[in-house]
Formats: structure tokens, sequence, C-alpha cells
């Protein structure tokens, strides 16, 4: 039983690893096509948007299904359906028919993958690993998150040079290998939601999320934090007009957040964060603000790339912390519901961000608008330590529920 868990573990790390992976490359190859289209961070900052929104609207039926379903299979589609939708973008671009609105299309289509992954992705490591090991854990799948997030927008950006097409067909590749790997994974039974369909089931997570101060606090951290910090919609505008560089230089850019990520999760996979809690996560996001008010200011290729190191390691010290706390506070027949509605903040803190930084970059530049938005990240730390006390003094993990 014991050898079959830990090979369904092997796959799910796998198919998660392939799935982020294809991610990746996209959004390189995404961003880039979109601004050598329109030279527009407007558009930038649509391509954002237009991925968020399915996950906002799907936020409750797609926690629902997680708990109601198969969370394998439910992965499986959603790295399927993403695939779909690279097989479209690489017909598109290889006959030339391919434009904004079409790329805008398709970024809703990946946006309703995408927000049947997160939540199913991150309810199905508790059936695969022991609960005093989750920390441990959600630290090797940050690892792989990491490796995907360093080798994707590296392979994206320089594969770019064979076409959009090319880039685009190998994330079918990915994505259907991805498939293939998280059929192959075996859960054991869960415990699901077997309540009938009503506005209460539907809306479990949202209540439980706002009747806990814990999981509320981490996540509406996150959320705000990096909403008001991120600048990753906006490394084509830094590649080409302030670092002048091309694409190549784009997908590192992209690359060293999760180099600095990397570094910093192979060290907590040794040494798990299970104590002083609560003032690591608002330190790492402390240190995500000063770095991303660094990285503002850089006009060279690689100290702009050692600051989004920096801001890289920073995320996934608060990702493994949040995740930790998340989990450990949430039962499984919530997981679904629960990760539904952090995978839609994540993807709100993410791709809503980026439209804002792409608003705000049309209007006063991107430099500016990631130095307002570093500077703003500060100021929701110094909030968020008088609005939720409680998280800020949360020391060991585990020491409300119990090892």
């Amino acid at each position: 039983m014991e050898k079959d868990k830990a090979r369904s573990y092997r796959h799910y790390l796998a198919a998660r690893f392939l799935g982020l992976l294809g991610n990746n490359m996209l959004a390189v190859a995404l961003g880039w096509q979109m601004y050598e289209l329109t030279a527009s961070a407007w558009d930038l900052g649509l391509v954002g948007l237009a991925q968020f929104l399915p996950a906002l609207l799907l936020t409750v039926p797609a926690g629902l299904l997680v708990d109601s379903h198969d969370r394998r299979l439910v992965f499986a589609a959603s790295l399927a359906l993403q695939g779909a939708a690279a097989v479209l973008l690489c017909w598109g671009s290889t006959a030339g028919w391919v434009g904004r609105d079409a790329i805008l299309l398709v970024c809703l289509v990946t946006g309703v993958g995408r927000s049947l992954q997160l939540p199913a992705q991150q309810a199905i490591v508790p059936a695969l690993v022991a609960r005093t090991e989750l920390p441990r854990a959600l630290a090797q799948n940050a690892s792989l998150t990491k490796i995907s997030t360093i080798a994707g927008p590296a392979l994206g950006g320089f594969l770019y040079a064979g076409g959009a097409g090319f880039v685009y067909g190998l994330c079918a590749g990915v994505f259907a290998l991805g498939t293939a790997l998280a059929l192959q994974a075996r859960l054991a039974p869960l415990a699901r939601s077997a309540e009938p369909l009503s506005w209460t089931a539907l809306f479990a997570g949202i209540a439980f999320i706002r009747t806990n101060p814990l999981v509320l606090g981490a996540m509406s951290l996150d959320l705000f934090a990096t909403l008001a910090g991120t600048s990753m919609a906006l490394l084509p505008m830094f590649a080409k007009d302030i670092l002048h560089t091309g694409a190549w230089g784009l997908g590192l850019l992209r690359a060293a957040p999760a180099v600095g990520g990397l570094l910093v999760s192979a060290w907590i996979s040794r040494r798990p964060m299970d104590q002083q809690v609560g003032r690591r996560m608002y330190a790492a996001v402390l240190l995500y603000g000063l770095a991303t008010i660094a990285f503002s200011v850089c006009t060279d290729l690689a100290w702009a790339m050692a600051a989004l190191a920096v801001v890289g390691a920073a995320d996934i010290v608060s990702t493994v912390l949040r995740h930790s706390v998340v989990q450990v506070e949430t039962a499984d027949a919530l997981r679904g519901r629960v990760g539904a509605a952090h995978a839609t903040s994540i993807a709100a803190s993410n791709q809503l961000g980026q439209f804002r930084a792409g608003v705000v970059a049309e209007w006063l530049g991107p430099a500016t608008a990631v130095l307002l938005g570093g500077c703003a990240t500060v100021l929701v730390v110094a909030a968020w330590i008088r609005l939720f006390p409680a998280l800020y003094r949360r020391s060991a993990l585990f020491s409300e529920q119990g090892a």
C-alpha cells in the first residue's frame, strides 16, 4: 500500500511539474507575442485579466467539483484543456491568423483550465502524505514549481526564436504528457462532501475562510501584497525598452525569481519551517516588497535578475508557510472548496495584479509602476500585522491542531 502511494505521489509530482512547465512556457510566449503585436502595456495587462475572470467565476463550482468527484480526474482534465488551448495557439500562429483578440480568447480558456488545476492539485497532496509531513511535502512541491518556473520561461524564451507556433506546439505535448501521468496516480478513498447541492454547500469553503482568522489572514496577505507588487506582466517592457534585450532576455528575467525560490525551497525541504510561522511569513512578504523596489530601479540585466531572484526567494517562504497553514487548518471534506477559494486569491494576486501593473505602466511607465507596487506591498505588511495579530503571533505550525 505504501509502495503504491509512493508511486502515485511520484506520478502526481511529475504531472504537476509538467503542468506548471506548460503554464510558464505559455506565459512567456503569450506575453512576448502580445507585445510584439500591439506594443501596449494595456494589452499586457489584459492578458492577465482574461486569465483571472474564469477563476473568479468558477471559484465556487470548481471547489465543489473537486470535493465531490475524483480529484485525479479533475486535475487531468484541467491539463488536457490547457493542452487544447496550446494546440489552438499553435495552429493560429503557424497559419498567421492569431491576433490580439484571439490571444485574449485563448487566455480565457487557459484561465478555465487553471481554475480547475490549482484546487485539484492542492487537494491531492494530503491524500498522498502523512499530515506531519505536509510542510516537507509542500516544500518539495514548491521546489518543483520553481524548477518549472526556471525551465519554462527559459525554454519558452529561447525556443521563441523558432516562432510562437513552435513554442505552443511544445506546450501542447507537455500538457498531454502531464495529463497521462495524472491519470496514473491512484488516490485512497477520501472524505468527500456528501451534502446535497445547496447554497450552503457551494459556499461552505468561503464561510470557513471567513470564520478562521489564520486562514483568512494568510490568504489575504498574499492576495493584497502580490496584487500590489507583482511586476511579471511588465517584464516584456523591461526586457525590450529598459534592458534592451530580446525574448531570450525575457526568459531569463522570468526564470530569475524561480532560481532564488529553488535555492530557498531546497533549504526548507531539509529544515521544515514549523516554528515562528507568522513572523517568518510577514518577514518574507516584507522582503518581497523591498526586492521589488530594488528591481524597479535596475537598468542592467544582471542586477535585474539578482533583484528578481530575491523576490522569488521571499515568495517561496511565504508560499510554503501559507499553504502549510491552510492545509493544517482545513478539514479534508472542505479541501476542494477552500482550495478553489485559495486558487482564486492566487489568480487575483497574479493575473489581476498583472492588469493593475499594465494600467499603471500605461500612465506612468513600467519603472514607476513597479516602484509604487513595491512600496504598496510594504504598506500591506504593516497593515496586516495590525489586522491579523493572531497570524503574526502564530509560532508552532501544529500548536492548535496537535502533531
